[in-house]
């Protein structure tokens, strides 16, 4: 079972992911960015810190030279400064992620959060513990190859078998489209910006308003 982060397992978690973002550019290369006019919902991350440094003016190559360092940077600066989240999880999320564990269910992030940072934020909302591995926004140019590394993953650790069902769990199109891509189920939930309107035209195989409304056989 796969779960995006922002929007899905967590809602309005504060600015201190974005404002890592943006001191780490400033930090890295001096350019003054900011993630306004970036639609940052449904993107990984280094790809927002690209839009951000194209709108403060740098060229491809100095975008490519400095992302190493503004990624490392970004995640140092989250690490100390993201704030505690347990009032930020969406509702119904304990409650299927306790059944998922109790059915021993193996579960994975697929996220385009870097990965110190979504650690940390899983770790701060106290969620940490219910995650196996994850895959996050550095190690896959899109969030279709995400999902399709973290299910290599999982079938090479032998965690899952070759016919296992497998549902990726997200609250944007950009989540219905990388489980179809991949060949699994979707499963939309309205907890993050996109009305249920919106997401259902996109035709996922499970649409729910929160996670209090998914039954583990909806999953199995």
């Amino acid at each position: 079972m796969l779960f995006d982060i922002d929007g899905t397992l967590l809602r309005r978690a504060g600015p201190h992911h974005r404002e890592a973002l943006v001191a780490a550019v400033r930090r890295v290369t001096g350019l003054e960015t900011t993630t306004d006019g970036v639609p940052v919902a449904g993107m990984l991350d280094p790809s927002i810190i690209e839009a951000m440094m194209r709108q403060g003016g740098a060229s491809r190559r100095f975008i490519r030279d400095s992302m190493p360092a503004v990624i490392e940077t970004a995640q140092r600066i989250h690490v100390r400064n993201c704030p505690v989240l347990k009032r930020r999880v969406c509702r119904g999320v304990r409650g299927l992620l306790r059944r998922l564990q109790r059915a021993g269910v193996v579960t994975g992030l697929v996220t385009g959060n870097l990965t110190r940072i979504g650690w940390r934020k899983m770790r701060q909302a106290g969620l940490a513990e219910f995650f196996r591995f994850g895959e996050f926004g550095e190690t896959a140019p899109t969030r279709a190859g995400l999902v399709r590394n973290a299910i290599r993953r999982a079938r090479r650790e032998e965690w899952i078998g070759t016919g296992a069902s497998v549902s990726l769990i997200g609250d944007h199109i950009n989540d219905i489209l990388a489980a179809r891509a991949n060949g699994v189920r979707s499963v939309a939930v309205g907890t993050g910006i996109l009305d249920m309107a919106t997401l259902a035209e996109q035709h996922p195989d499970i649409l729910v308003p929160d996670m209090r409304s998914i039954r583990l056989d909806m999953l199995l």
